[in-house]
């Protein structure tokens, strides 16, 4: 990338041009200006790894544990380490600004991105955002920290207005930020989606100017979050440099050009915005990344070894009776639950990725003790069925592989003129295509066919699932099995744009090879249309898991953990429960775990619980527990870290980020948390997490800094 004089560059510019700069031009692009040498810059989300510029098919990256697992470790030189890697990550995918860290606050446990920020304690929330955003620009990758201010909540997130007193704002909610600006000086902000005491705050002279610029004497860019600019005078005469993404819906040329010209908007507070992204694109610069350059993997050994020791270190020792662990290699281990051999290594939303690769308890476990271990599976976890294409029983037609064919198609499936314009195989669920483009697509409608086979391993019931942002139709062996095309039902999936997801089982038998077909319709071929900007090419999730029957499950895990020495028993959330989008209704783990929990502590006491989450959970059962674990959602090597404490080959030393009430009404947002008639009241002021529960003198779980080790 080119350096610029910014200036003399600025004083170059034609109006359209500086129009053109204080806006995107895609998801992921800043606007160029090639006859003065300035250069479009790529950012990609963070904050847990480097997705790069697709949502669809994109290339692998690294993950890294979620906020709250990452600020456990209490470890700055290991945070900063880990920010330095996720800049190697970015230059690997062609970006020079990290849409990240999240320096958000929780509240209360039930945030949909509450496992992305680091803390309910504006302290550690603040020294661990300083930590890897200086590992970051050390490594010469901006820094967008996010999402200025008080964005703690997803509940009609665009719309909330936070009523929030001056002192709870200083000490609790705008410190991280001012402490990442006073020990870190990131490149850019991002913007919150929400009002603070009435006014947006993409378009708060208070917070963009006076706060901000003024009285924190920042001097980087401020951009939107994604669709989260709302007007065009007011965030430009305040302090909103960059709106994203593009192309602009607001500050268009004609719209602004306009204003200008009719003194709405004062040319100086126009180069006032340009100036800021001209800085930001020479400070981009030092990224040394090709313009529009290629997106590569970073998969190296050193890689994998940062990544196991950030997880390792985050995981918390809760609970030790009788020094059940670490575990040894010549007992008798059954490995059980919903988690057991499922990766749950991030949350949802935009902290989720395709990873390089995934570890699970199961896996890890096995390879520590040089076999597979008993294994029970208890209950299921997942709150919609398991994507067909991530399943051990899934072959691609074509690389015989687990996995999907997907053909693309200009016309429906009904007519014989079709003609195929695009193909890839695809291993990961669901299969989202809001960025989904090709020459050869018409006025944005197309149809894809997704092909694999399933070869059972046990003859029972099989449930299978669509559901879409579109429409579909599934097929076994040529037999319509599902229809969410001719009839659909709105529901909350692909944030907010898509159906419910719609279930038929079938009875299969082993051994036999079935031929599962979906004929997919773009967004553009929906019977419902949902009010959500992220619709465009349309995304589907095509299910698939065993029917079980829950209560003789757990009895055939209680069964099997009656006949060990010890059992590892894996339970907990994942990107299911936790995502951007929604918050959770409540506390609770998926349903049956608590059930299941209780069976297998009842048919042996020597059960070490691993807990995966990235905020608490309620655990009814607890007191009877000997052994606890907390893993968080530990990024690529979370099985790896598991098995790393569980035998002892690593100490525990991970600390509690966050207070863990008992209960969710023990919380003290617990009166507050969702937005009424559009607002949302911070009724604890200052009484966030652990000053709560100090004040009141509030029994918790475990308090907030809690954590034991084997020594």
């Amino acid at each position: 990338m080119a350096d610029i004089n910014v200036e003399d560059t600025l004083s170059a510019l034609t109006l359209k041009e500086k129009i053109g700069l204080i806006s995107g031009i895609d998801f992921w692009h800043t606007s160029a200006v090639e006859r003065l040498g300035v250069p479009s810059v790529r950012v990609s989300d963070g904050p847990n790894g480097i997705r790069g510029t697709k949502f669809c098919n994109g290339v692998p990256a690294a993950c890294f544990p979620c906020g709250t697992g990452m600020a456990a470790t209490f470890n700055k030189d290991l945070l900063y380490k880990a920010g330095a890697l996720m800049a190697d990550e970015a230059k690997a995918k062609s970006a020079s600004c990290i849409l990240g860290p999240t320096t958000n606050i929780q509240r209360g446990p039930l945030g949909g991105r509450g496992f992305e920020s680091f803390s309910e304690d504006p302290f550690l929330a603040g020294m661990v955002s300083v930590a890897v955003v200086n590992g970051m620009q050390e490594n010469d990758v901006a820094s967008a920290i996010k999402h200025y201010v008080c964005n703690d909540l997803e509940h009609e997130r665009s719309a909330s207005d936070t009523i929030v007193t001056e002192r709870a704002l200083r000490e609790i909610y705008l410190e991280p930020f001012r402490l990442a600006v006073k020990y870190a000086n990131p490149a850019s902000f991002m913007t919150a989606y929400n009002k603070v005491n009435g006014e947006h705050v993409s378009q708060s002279k208070k917070f963009l100017d006076d706060i901000l610029r003024k009285e924190w004497g920042w001097d980087g860019l401020v951009m939107s979050d994604w669709f989260g600019a709302y007007t065009i005078k007011d965030s430009i005469k305040n302090g909103l440099d960059l709106e994203m993404p593009g192309p602009s819906f607001l500050r268009t040329a004609a719209s602004v050009s306009h204003m200008i010209s009719s003194r709405e908007i004062n040319i100086q507070d126009l180069d006032d915005r340009v100036r800021n992204v001209l800085k930001f694109v020479k400070w981009c610069a030092r990224a040394k990344v090709a313009e529009n350059g290629p997106e590569e993997q970073n998969n190296t050994a050193e890689t994998r070894a940062t990544l196991n020791q950030v997880a390792t270190e985050s995981i918390v020792l809760l609970k030790n009776e009788n020094g059940l662990l670490p575990l040894k290699r010549d007992e008798t281990i059954a490995v059980i639950g919903p988690n057991a051999k499922y990766a749950a290594y991030c949350g949802g939303g935009s902290a989720s990725l395709p990873t390089y690769y995934a570890t699970t308890p199961f896996d890890s476990i096995s390879e520590k003790l040089g076999k597979e271990p008993a294994y029970a599976v208890g209950c299921y976890g997942h709150k919609s069925l398991p994507g067909i294409s991530t399943s051990p029983l899934s072959r691609n037609p074509v690389t015989g592989e687990p996995g999907i064919n997907v053909k693309f198609y200009n016309q429906a499936p009904d007519l014989d003129t079709r003609t195929q314009f695009d193909e890839f195989q695809y291993q990961n669920s669901p299969l989202l295509l809001f960025d989904y483009k090709h020459p050869r697509i018409v006025d944005g409608l197309y149809y894809a066919d997704i092909t694999t086979e399933i070869t059972p391993d046990e003859t029972c019931e099989y449930d299978f699932s669509l559901t879409v942002c579109g429409t579909a139709q599934l097929f076994v062996d040529g037999e319509l099995l599902i229809d969410n095309k001719t009839h659909q039902t709105s529901g909350n999936s692909f944030f907010g744009a898509g159906t419910i997801e719609v279930i038929q089982s079938k009875a299969l038998k082993a051994g036999q090879t079935y031929k599962v077909s979906v004929q997919f319709g773009c967004a553009k071929t929906a019977t419902i249309k949902n009010d959500s900007v992220l619709t465009f090419g349309g995304a589907i999730s095509v299910g698939f898991c065993k029917v079980i029957d829950v209560k003789k499950e757990i009895q055939k895990a209680a069964d099997l953990a009656s006949q060990v020495d010890k059992v590892v028993l894996a339970i907990g959330l994942n990107l299911e429960w936790e995502s951007e989008g929604f918050d959770r209704p409540d506390m609770s783990l998926p349903p049956h775990t608590d059930e299941l929990v209780a069976a297998v502590l009842e048919a042996n006491p020597n059960t070490v619980i691993v807990n995966q989450s990235g905020t608490s959970v309620e655990m009814p059962w607890l007191q009877d527990a000997k052994a606890l674990v907390h893993a968080w959602y530990g990024g690529s090597e979370s099985g790896n870290a598991i098995a790393n404490v569980l035998f002892g080959d690593e100490n525990p030393s991970g600390k509690l980020s966050l207070s863990w009430p008992l209960r969710n009404v023990d919380n003290p947002a617990y009166l507050n948390f969702k937005t009424v008639k559009g607002r949302v009241l911070y009724g604890e002021d200052i009484y966030v997490g652990y000053r709560y529960y100090e004040k009141l003198q509030r029994q918790v779980a475990f308090p907030f800094g809690y954590g034991k080790s084997y020594t």
